[in-house]
């Protein structure tokens, strides 16, 4: 099995072994983070109903402007954390469980979510 394989599965089995004990709720919904190499992309998922309930990216219209072409960078994923806290504010939630979907928390995953703890969401 070469290198990249032997990552992808890695990658697989950590964030099924993550899955299977975080679950998201109508009270505290589960933010999912899904990152590629250009963009970031956030979800507040409710499990039990199979709902998304709200999201947020770098592709957003909200912010296409702000963002300009940091989409894949820190900065980025700043801006797409601070959007998605602004949502949920509005959307009257203020408790996420957080998924990070199988990666390590640092870089652009720990920057979104401390940009959305910044804002007054627990996370």
């Amino acid at each position: 099995m070469d290198a990249t394989k032997r990552k992808h599965v890695r990658h697989a089995r950590r964030k099924k072994h993550i899955r299977k004990t975080l679950s998201g709720t109508a009270t505290r919904p589960r933010l999912s983070v899904f990152r590629s190499l250009d963009h970031i992309y956030c979800q507040a998922i409710d499990d039990e109903q199979g709902v998304t309930l709200l999201s947020a990216s770098s592709v957003s219209k909200e912010i296409r402007g702000e963002i300009g072409k940091d989409t894949g960078t820190v900065k980025g994923a700043e801006i797409v954390g601070t959007l998605f806290a602004k949502k949920a504010k509005d959307a009257g939630i203020g408790m996420f469980s957080f998924d990070r979907n199988g990666r390590k928390y640092h870089g652009r995953i720990a920057a979104l979510a401390d940009a959305v703890r910044k804002e007054g969401i627990k996370v």
